[in-house]
């Protein structure tokens, strides 16, 4: 349960309108509405920190002299950035209210900084695991300048609790210190329409330009609707999934009326990709399954259109159609891996300004300086190129509609593999440079050995000392032996079991427990990626197994490392049965026998059936028996 505390301390807990509702009440009611279970008033930040020692579950904080729609308290209350969350506006900070400064959507410093980047709102969520220093920091909280709920907010900060930013904009809410001022912010709340403005904040304030300019200026009007029919943000996500599997069979069939069908339909799924996370954000419809269904279906659904693209080309008489869907969806794995980890990176940076800050002169803090600088320049030609370059969803989904339609599937997937190898360039040589100046490690953060993908057989092999050079020397001899596998099969040759083996020395050569703290080994994981597709690629060439199959079985692949990069994203836990899957190197190992033995096909085909099945059991485990047992029997996923 939610329990919610106004602190009624300071000028305004009496500066009620004449006639009206005290404030400290008036905003216990709005918190009640706003879904607080429980909701208290606090004379002092003393008697605020014996409240708090009994509460199991998160706790609202707020003042008295805040006055505030009731969405931006639920907003507040309901946002899924983190578990501890401050409201912050870009009002100009009146007396006793502290100063914010963000990163990345995370409160960096509070207090009396001239960096600010916005005040802090006088209100805010703190998780259950931050409870114990919200307490110690309300009995430690002494007099000064600021308000009370402001010296709390400081003190968090100043005890290392991460606390993440939710900005208010287009609702109102306004800090006051006097009755005059208070009839003057109601007004202001009055005035705005507020359903209004919660259908518009459900699109996100920043995106790319193809999202921004052909989707999100009508998908609003889809939001409401599916509102209004109780459709749920899940259920949007699966009937886009629908939408893209018909494409991609379109897309396989060929001819023209059933590309241009299936680049209308891929068009309409995208929409309706965007408006499943618009849904939630206008019925605040939040959870960590959802979360996790939306980034599995938006990875699923573009590889399948791949591979009906592929499917297409090959039909249409192209002999390497399946080849290029395989190149791209390997390509965007390992783009979607690096970008995972970069984010990853950025956000514990921020963390950490004084190490960022150590080098501002070097060439990456240039380009930090300089991407910083676009970034804020919100809707200029710059700012829409850097964010077009990168070959974003909405752009590739774009792309591949309007090149299957006019051009065919062979063209829609050389188009993708060739702006995305030029945006994988781009983004991969600037952000090198940047995480050289940041220095600042993040594989160190987390569980290596899970999101490396180690398994079983890594506890049983030597360990590298630097982990990315022998990462990287993996992939690149697994794309030696990819081409020597298709130069040997196009002379009609057999490639020598010797081959396979060397690449598998030089694959399992990377495996390490050494730490990850170099400045470039957040680049390891998508190393590893790139080294296991490539030569699960170059094995089922070698064996001559069918295209189709090698794609299915990456395929799989991929959708396990997605399940990983997702928790990581949403902050969950290691899928239930992780070990089942072997690891990079067990797959590997089985992989390379299956090759000697002679019976690639076969083992492909069995390893893909049975990491599959693995992959959905985990899913069952994860989302719907354990939490069920958590619940004590409801089925349904969290």
């Amino acid at each position: 349960m939610t329990l919610a505390i106004v602190l009624a301390a300071g000028p305004a807990a009496g500066g009620a309108v004449e006639g009206g509702e005290p404030p400290a009440d008036r905003l216990a009611a709005q918190w009640r509405r706003a879904g607080a279970g429980e909701v208290r008033v606090a004379a002092d930040l003393a008697e605020l920190a014996d409240m708090v020692a009994g509460a199991t579950g998160p706790v609202l904080v707020s003042g008295a002299d805040l006055v505030a729609h009731t969405a931006v308290l639920k907003h507040l209350a309901t946002s899924p950035v983190g578990p501890t969350v401050a409201l912050v506006r870009t009002d100009p900070p009146a007396a006793g209210q502290a100063t914010v400064r963000e990163e990345r959507g995370q409160v960096v410093a509070v207090g009396d900084d001239a960096d600010a980047t916005g005040v802090f709102g006088g209100a805010l969520r703190v998780g259950a695991a931050d409870l114990p220093a919200l307490a110690d920091a309300a009995r430690a909280a002494s007099g000064g300048p600021l308000a009370a709920v402001d010296r709390l907010v400081a003190g968090l900060a100043a005890r290392g609790v991460l606390i993440f930013a939710h900005r208010v904009r287009l609702l109102v809410a306004h800090r006051v210190g006097d009755a005059a001022q208070r009839a003057a912010a109601e007004a202001a709340v009055a005035a705005v329409d507020e359903d209004r403005a919660e259908l518009t904040l459900s699109v996100k304030e920043r995106d790319d330009f193809f999202t921004t300019f052909f989707v999100s200026t009508w998908s609003p009007h889809v939001t409401k609707a599916a509102a209004r029919v109780g459709l749920g943000p899940s259920g949007v996500t699966l009937l886009s999934v629908l939408f893209a599997v018909a494409a991609a069979v379109l897309f396989g069939v060929g001819g023209r009326p059933a590309l241009v069908a299936g680049a209308v339909l891929l068009y309409l799924g995208f929409v309706l990709d965007c408006v499943d996370g618009q849904l939630a954000r206008y019925t605040r419809h939040f959870s960590a399954w959802g979360g996790w269904l939306d980034t599995m279906a938006d990875r699923f659904k573009e590889y399948v259109v791949y591979a009906g693209l592929g499917f297409g080309a090959t039909h249409a008489g192209f002999r390497y159609g399946w080849a290029l869907a395989l190149a791209a969806m390997t390509l965007q794995t390992v783009r979607h891996m690096t970008d995972t980890w970069y984010g990853a990176l950025h956000d514990e940076a921020a963390r950490r300004p004084k190490v960022v800050a150590g080098d501002a002169g070097g060439l990456g803090g240039k380009l930090n300086a300089a991407s910083t600088r676009v970034q804020a320049d919100t809707g200029s030609v710059s700012y829409w190129l850097k964010r077009t370059v990168v070959f974003p969803i909405g752009e590739r989904w774009a792309l591949i509609a309007l090149a299957a339609a006019l051009f065919g599937p062979l063209v829609a997937l050389c188009a993708v593999l060739v702006w995305g190898t030029l945006a994988f360039a781009y983004t991969g040589a600037l952000r090198t440079l940047r995480a050289r100046w940041m220095r600042v490690p993040v594989l160190t953060t987390v569980d290596t050995g899970l999101h490396r993908d180690d398994g079983p057989l890594t506890r049983t092999l030597p360990t590298a000392r630097r982990p990315l050079v022998v990462a990287v020397v993996a992939a690149l001899g697994a794309a030696a032996l990819l081409v020597w596998a298709l130069w040997a099969v196009h002379g009609g040759r057999d490639l020598p079991s010797w081959g396979v083996v060397l690449a598998l020395v030089l694959l399992l050569g990377a495996n390490s427990r050494a730490p990850h703290a170099g400045a470039l080994d957040w680049l390891v994981p998508a190393a590893l990626r790139a080294a296991e597709y490539l030569f699960a690629i170059a094995v089922g060439v070698a064996g001559r197994a069918p295209a189709w199959l090698i794609f299915g079985y990456v395929l799989v692949l991929t959708l396990h490392h997605y399940d990983l990069t997702a928790r990581l994203e949403k902050r969950q836990s290691a899928p239930p049965l992780h070990a089942a899957t072997l690891g990079w190197t067990g797959r590997s190992l089985l992989l390379a026998a299956a090759a000697t033995a002679g019976t690639v096909s076969f083992a492909l085909a069995t390893m893909t059936a049975y990491l599959f099945v693995v992959f959905v059991a985990s899913v069952v485990l994860a989302w719907v028996v354990l939490p069920a047992r958590a619940r004590g029997g409801d089925p349904s996923p969290g």
